[in-house]
């Protein structure tokens, strides 16, 4: 089949597409691939969405400004869906399915106290009439609604990355939060949450009116990493509880520094992050033979190096191994939504902790749902 897989990360910078070609177990092309950038009112209606959603939590109605965000996301990947189809020299009949995973506002992963709840906004019913293509998205209720915890769900599409790489291997990818997938040598699969990735590093450098985020590292470089205050950050529940485990986006923030300089706390936040994935390493059932970083953290040289140190395994952006680093969640979820329309899992007990094997996703079909 022929995906368009579409995904917008916590930076709010942009919508990345990318066309596959998938049975659901292999790759057996790559199409074109691309970013879109949001124009200034939809990151606004975004992140005021973003926002409101940090209020709403568990309780009551959901916002009003996620139905004009999930509208404004809508003609986004709209857009986004031709410009692949232009890039591809296709027509919309040569693509069989969307995966559409839409703007994650809320991640509350479910505790022995409360239910969790997963919301991702975006209009898949007006998106998919706009572009006359089947699309899939609420690719993490199912799991959720059985108990696990949503995410991560790009293990099965990093399985069949891997499937000719040294084994075992970790894929780790580090957006506003980290997660790995790790691979053992007869294929079984753990994956979790690692921790905090580039999100409270990025709220940091925005709250100071340094940019958007610490671009090349060049801040954190400048500064002294504070290892006491990581130690004290690592004592977090969050830490001891084995996997499966998953975090939502503001669980760590940048409040934890704000006794330091901006050069120092930039330096501990990538530190920490750094840190956790060490940390993480300690549950898998074996070592890695080399650790493989997707996500916007491969691109930061202060971090990369940070993460060869404190995991004492060799570390490579996903690039060394001819993957495409800025197109890869967008990829994953074109190959889930192929997944989804052949009736296969997409989550499993050891990467979200679901106690069973787990089609998920939603195809559009109301003109009426927007998340």
């Amino acid at each position: 089949m022929h995906a368009i897989g579409l995904m917008s990360g916590t930076s709010l910078d942009g919508m990345d597409a990318a066309l596959l070609e998938t049975d659901g177990m292999r790759v057996l092309d790559f199409g074109p691939a691309l970013t879109l950038p949001f124009d200034a009112t939809t990151k606004f209606l975004l992140q005021r969405a973003v926002e409101d959603a940090l209020e709403w939590r568990f309780d009551g109605d959901a916002p009003n400004s996620f139905t004009p965000a999930a509208s404004a996301l809508a003609l986004c990947a709209q857009d986004a869906v031709q410009a692949v189809l232009n890039a591809a020299a296709l027509d919309a009949e040569a693509v069989d399915v969307v995966g559409f995973h839409g703007q994650t506002v809320l991640h509350q992963p479910p505790t022995t106290r409360k239910r969790g709840k997963t919301c991702q906004i975006g209009d898949a019913c007006a998106l998919s009439s706009a572009i006359d293509i089947p699309v899939i998205y609420d690719f993490r209720s199912m799991d959720m609604a059985s108990g696990g915890q949503g995410a991560p769900l790009a293990p099965a599409y990093h399985q069949a990355l891997a499937v000719d790489l040294p084994k075992p291997v970790m894929i780790l990818n580090i957006g506003g939060v980290g997660n790995l997938t790790w691979i053992g040598e007869d294929g079984a699969m753990l994956a979790f949450d690692t921790g905090p990735g580039n999100g409270p590093i990025d709220a940091l450098i925005s709250k100071a009116g340094a940019g958007e985020m610490d671009r090349g590292g060049i801040i954190a470089a400048k500064g002294q990493v504070n290892e006491a205050s990581i130690e004290t950050f690592l004592a977090a529940d969050f830490f001891s509880a084995p996997p499966p485990k998953s975090l939502d986006r503001w669980d760590f923030d940048a409040h934890m520094v704000a006794d330091m300089s901006l050069e120092d706390g930039a330096a501990t936040l990538t530190a920490f992050c750094a840190a956790t994935v060490a940390r993480a390493i300690d549950w898998l059932p074996a070592p890695p033979k080399q650790i493989l970083v997707c996500g916007g953290g491969r691109k930061n040289p202060t971090l990369m190096a940070a993460l060869q140190a404190r995991t004492k395994v060799p570390v490579y952006p996903v690039e060394e191994n001819r993957w495409r680093g800025d197109a890869l969640e967008a990829e994953a979820f074109a190959f889930l939504a192929v997944r989804h329309m052949l009736d296969m899992p997409i989550s499993w007990p050891d990467t979200t902790g679901v106690a069973a094997p787990m089609r998920g996703g939603r195809l559009a079909q109301s003109t009426t749902a927007i998340f």
